[in-house]
């Protein structure tokens, strides 16, 4: 049961990093070309959360000592809780790229 889980969690937060790249070129492209503020904001916080994605995937797949815990010991209840809340982050993640490409 815990590697299914662990897997959709992974695959999320793979896509997030995806979407997050698309956010942080079309936004960091605005902030070097217009400065404002706002353009900045936006750049530092698609780069913060894809730092925090980014991590969570190495956590998820690579650490020696936590990847192991993931595949073996979290109880499926932690499991679902982490895939909602990854997959409520990749849901928003598209809100703001249609919103952003439009």
């Amino acid at each position: 049961m815990s590697a299914l889980w662990g897997t959709v969690a992974a695959v999320a937060v793979a896509a997030n990093l995806g979407l997050l790249l698309v956010l942080l070129v079309v936004w960091g492209r605005n902030a070097v070309r217009l400065r404002s503020s706002h353009a900045i904001g936006l750049s530092t916080f698609a780069a913060l959360l894809f730092a925090e994605n980014a991590i969570a995937l190495y956590y998820y797949l690579v650490d020696p000592t936590l990847s192991a815990w993931f595949a073996s010991a979290v109880p499926p209840v932690a499991w679902r809780a982490m895939v909602t809340l990854h997959l409520l982050e990749t849901v928003a993640l598209a809100a703001l790229i249609r919103i952003t490409l439009d």
